[in-house]
Formats: structure tokens, C-alpha cells, sequence
């Protein structure tokens, strides 16, 4: 694909998490993709695989809300397979607590497929909100501490 088609893929992935649907996501994730949570905090960690994302990271990111996670990228600057994505959440927890988190994201595109994201946020936030990530789902993917 051409840098422009992988831009407008990325794009569309967060169209979809602007109005809650996520179906551009998933119908695009490779199936031996990572996602890479970077830091030293509970929920850094590579989770490989569709699985491992879409049940293990997303699926107990997701428990926290009533309705699925919004998320609105604002900047988007691709190269090649690369793609960067500033985003911003805009979520209340079932706890009644604001997760408007702040996101540098970088996708590799491969043949069509997200095949790696990088996610870089505020990590303090995360776990003041959300808590510890549970070490039980992360050893259901391919466990393996982010490089």
C-alpha cells in the first residue's frame, strides 16, 4: 500500500473510535499483529496476536466502560508503512471516572493489516484510573516485557 492508503486506513480506524464502533480496527488487524504499551508501569507489555489484543488489552481496557471507548486522533503524519497518531480520549468509567487520556501512537502497515502499534500515554493515568493491569491476562498472550 502507499503511504497515502495507509494514512487514510489509520484514519478511518479512528473515525470508527470517534463514534464507538472499532470496526475498521478489527477488520484490519493482522492476525500475528502486536501491540506494544511501552514504559516500566503494570500495562507495558507486547501483546502478540489478534486474540492477545482484541480480548486480552482491549477486552479488559473495555470492562472499565459502559459504552465502548472513544478515542479522537486530531494528527496524523505517515511515512511509508509508519503512521503517527496524536488522539485523546474522551471517556467516563463505570466508577464515574474521567479517562481522557492524551496518545502518541505509531501503526506499521503490512500488506493492508496493521501489523504494530506503539502506544505511548500517560501512564500515572492509567493506573490511577484503571489500576494495575492483571498479570493473569497478559500470560494469555505471548508474554514478553515491550523493548
Amino acid at each position: 500500500m502507499t503511504t497515502a492508503a495507509n494514512k487514510t486506513l489509520v484514519q478511518q480506524v479512528y473515525t470508527d473510535a470517534a463514534s464507538r464502533s472499532g470496526t475498521t480496527f478489527a477488520d484490519n488487524l493482522a492476525d500475528d499483529a502486536s501491540w506494544i504499551v511501552t514504559g516500566q508501569y503494570s500495562w507495558s507489555h507486547e501483546f502478540r496476536g489478534r486474540d492477545a489484543i482484541l480480548n486480552g488489552l482491549m477486552g479488559h481496557f473495555r470492562s472499565f466502560f459502559a459504552v465502548r471507548p472513544r478515542t479522537v486522533g486530531y494528527n496524523f503524519i505517515a511515512d511509508g508503512d509508519f503512521v503517527a497518531v496524536e488522539a485523546r480520549g474522551d471517556n467516563l468509567t463505570k466508577a464515574g471516572l474521567r479517562y481522557d487520556n492524551q496518545y502518541c501512537m505509531i501503526f506499521r502497515i503490512e500488506n493492508g493489516k496493521i501489523k504494530q502499534i506503539k502506544e505511548y500515554c500517560d501512564s500515572t493515568l492509567v493506573e490511577r484510573v484503571l489500576g494495575s493491569f492483571p498479570e493473569q491476562r497478559k500470560l494469555a498472550g505471548a508474554a514478553e516485557p515491550p523493548r
